[in-house]
């Protein structure tokens, strides 16, 4: 029997709790893929504790979106991948789990290079990172300000854009700023005066904001010092994004992603994996812990205690 994560009622952690569940079967399409590392997200807590509207609950419901593991089996009309396979997944529920069957589509080979851990850490924070990035049209003549740069979508936005030729500004507590040095940004340290420490790191302006914080100051900011509302954008402030003028990219948006949207979200996990591997991109890992406490990396997650990404190892 596999085993998985699942919750009956929305809740604090400690709704979570691990059961045994039937092995997956692999339909037309799909792999069952061995779990090695399930990535934890913001939003697998947010879901989990009904601070992010979901359908009412049924059945024992699943969490995880992102993971890497091992192709334990194939069905059938798939090409390209075989048992044995290393693989990271994106966008599949239950990766907090030994088993599970996933579209093919949602999967990209993994090299020997790359971690599970981090192929375990790629699919929402990449996955939004590049497409808000891409979203907002950033190019090589762009000066980016990221505010919460030392986050995983914020360090994962500040690779990308650097990678693609922008000059990078981005807002941490002092603690993180040689982290986010190392990662190609100029850091400031939000709170007051922060409009001023900006304008003092980009004399030439800024061209484009990404809030990956979700404050008041973020916002205002922004604003301030971007022309182009069409060019500012939050992945945090969904529900109130549009009384500023400027874009929300999921975080609560009542404007569902486009079709292009999503297709950039899909092609970040091969992006990002490929930048892994040539040592161009860096995950942030924090505490690995064993799939039964995911209720403990859940509290982790609430409590802002641990920085990087947290993993859970079946």
């Amino acid at each position: 029997m596999a085993r998985a994560i699942v919750y009956t009622e929305f809740g604090s952690p400690d709704v979570l709790h691990l059961i045994e569940v039937p092995d997956p079967i692999a339909l037309s399409g799909e792999a069952v893929v061995r779990i090695d590392a399930a990535g934890a997200n913001p939003i697998d807590a947010k879901l989990r504790s009904a601070k992010r509207p979901s359908p009412p609950i049924t059945e024992p419901r699943a969490v995880g979106f992102d993971g890497a593991g091992v192709i334990d089996s194939l069905g059938d009309d798939v090409d390209g991948f075989a048992v044995g396979d290393r693989v990271a997944i994106r966008d599949t529920v239950g990766t907090y789990s030994t088993l599970l069957a996933v579209p093919i589509e949602k999967l990209v080979a993994l090299p020997d290079s790359v971690t599970a851990a981090e192929g375990a850490g790629i699919g929402i924070p990449a996955g939004t990172a590049y497409q808000a990035l891409r979203s907002l049209g950033l190019s090589g003549g762009d000066v980016l300000l990221v505010h919460g740069g030392s986050g995983s979508v914020g360090q994962a936005a500040v690779q990308f854009a650097v990678a693609w030729g922008a000059t990078v500004v981005a807002t941490a507590s002092p603690a993180r700023h040689d982290q986010l040095r190392d990662l190609g940004a100029t850091p400031v340290a939000y709170g007051d005066g922060l409009l001023e420490r900006v304008r003092e790191a980009a004399p030439d302006g800024v061209t484009v904001a990404l809030d990956c914080a979700g404050t008041d100051e973020a916002i205002e900011v922004s604003l301030e010092l971007v022309a182009d509302r069409d060019r500012i954008a939050t992945i945090v402030r969904g529900p109130d994004a549009a009384s500023f003028g400027i874009r929300a990219f999921s975080g609560g948006s009542p404007v569902p992603l486009t079709e292009q949207e999503l297709a950039w979200r899909a092609e970040a996990l091969g992006a990002t994996v490929e930048l892994l591997a040539s040592g161009d991109f860096t995950i942030e890992l924090g505490p690995e812990l064993p799939l039964a406490e995911a209720a403990q990396a859940h509290e982790l997650m609430e409590s802002g205690a641990a920085s990087g990404k947290i993993i859970l190892i079946p």
